[in-house]
């Protein structure tokens, strides 16, 4: 005779995110991710604002700019305080941190563009791209950045 159907991929993802939102871990890492992600959007915010305000650099290469001095706060924060029990090899996590944030760095610079085009100004356009992009940049980096091995 044979015993229940084993679940479907479907329903283990399913269970898996059920999983993963009932830990309470998860949820203080994601509170300790977006003060970190705030720290690093007033940076961001504040090199871009120089970069295009005081230096007259055009708005894409200021964001480029920006988020090169951002990520770098970004990445120790999060290494020290958010992730610090999946700690790995600094240059391992590190190369890892750039690709998701790179990844993210794109999505960012297609928002910022698309608000630009439409009318809203360059700063404002920054200050809503980065909120949009923060979901990618978190689910990258918990689990394939800092991801527990």
């Amino acid at each position: 005779m044979a015993g229940p159907p084993a679940p479907s991929s479907g329903q283990g993802a399913a269970q898996r995110v059920g999983s993963a939102l009932g830990r309470r871990s998860n949820w203080e890492q994601l509170g300790k991710f977006v003060v970190v992600g705030a720290s690093g959007y007033l940076v961001n915010l504040a090199v871009y604002a120089t970069l295009v305000k005081v230096v007259g650099v055009h708005y894409l290469p200021a964001a480029v700019g920006s988020f090169l001095v951002a990520v770098a706060n970004n990445y120790m924060w999060n290494r020290l305080w958010t992730f610090r029990g999946q700690r790995g090899g600094v240059a391992y996590q590190g190369i890892r941190f750039l690709v998701v944030s790179s990844i993210a760095l794109g999505a960012n610079l297609l928002v910022l563009y698309l608000l630009v085009e439409a009318g809203i100004g360059a700063l404002p356009a920054q200050a809503v791209a980065i909120i949009l992009v923060m979901p990618l940049n978190f689910v990258g980096n918990k689990l394939w950045s800092f991801r527990q091995r």
